[in-house]
């Protein structure tokens, strides 16, 4: 039985914009319980694949404060056939499906071809424009050809996952109306260009996440990440803002909302 709970206060709690609950070890009912505890009452688990999409419904389906999106990573962009881009389309009907993604390009590992890429982050356009969801990026050194694609396709409501930019990037996204995401990488002593992009930011552009069971703070480097560790992107946030972490946790989960209008 679902223990989904469309009631819940709107705007209350952290929100966790990008986690994978389907690849952490532990129980993700522990983890969610965890997570309410530490004050996070929202996370959206990411699919990388139709698989992971499912299965990421499947969570949202079964625990209170999950939500899922549905969409193929650019690592595997290559296995993107007719039947695969059936089932995002199919999972993307369904209300707890709150964006089309995780989808971009990465042309800094390159697991699949360049054209692969771009002809599979094409198709996640559309089907946002399509579907009237937002759009989650992933973007690794490939900035000048995601902007490009997200002007050739007149993307609309744009997610920057696990923002890697630099000032100059964060403005330029922020001018284009798109959302930047931060992750606890912000919190690692060689990222300064992260903290002053998220401190450069206009307050209304900034979402946080965690990118679970990826990128623990530093000062839980090495081990695996959660969402109730979305706390320590707030305060870092804060910090580089001069700002306090209400503040930050406020504008935060309002922007979340925004950003993603299925969330509820």
């Amino acid at each position: 039985m679902s223990d989904h709970n469309p009631e819940l206060p709107v705007q209350s709690g952290a929100v966790d914009t990008h986690c994978h609950l389907f690849l952490l070890e532990r129980d993700p009912r522990e983890v969610m319980a965890e997570a309410r505890a530490a004050g996070v009452e929202r996370v959206i688990c990411a699919g990388l694949d139709p698989d992971s999409s499912r299965r990421s419904v499947e969570l949202a389906e079964s625990l209170r404060g999950v939500f899922a999106t549905a969409g193929m990573h650019p690592h595997t962009a290559s296995a993107l056939d007719v039947r695969a881009g059936a089932l995002i389309e199919e999972l993307l009907a369904n209300p707890l499906v709150v964006a089309v993604g995780e989808c971009g390009l990465d042309f800094y590992r390159m697991r699949s071809p360049r054209e692969d890429q771009e002809r599979v982050f094409r198709l996640h356009v559309e089907l946002s424009r399509e579907t009237g969801t937002p759009l989650v990026v992933h973007v690794r050194e490939a900035w000048p050809e995601i902007l490009r694609l997200l002007d050739e396709g007149s993307a609309e409501r744009v997610v920057l996952h696990c923002f890697s930019g630099d000032v100059d990037i964060a403005r330029e996204c922020a001018a284009r109306g798109y959302y930047v995401s931060f992750a606890a990488n912000l919190t690692y002593p060689k990222n300064a260009h992260l903290r002053h992009a998220a401190a450069a930011l206009p307050i209304d552009r900034l979402l946080v996440e965690t990118d679970s069971p990826y990128l623990a703070p530093q000062r839980l480097r090495g081990s695996n990440n959660h969402p109730a560790n979305v706390r320590s992107v707030i305060e870092e946030i804060a910090r580089a803002r001069g700002s306090t972490f209400d503040e930050v946790l406020r504008a935060t989960t309002a922007n979340a909302h925004a950003a993603f209008p299925r969330l509820r």
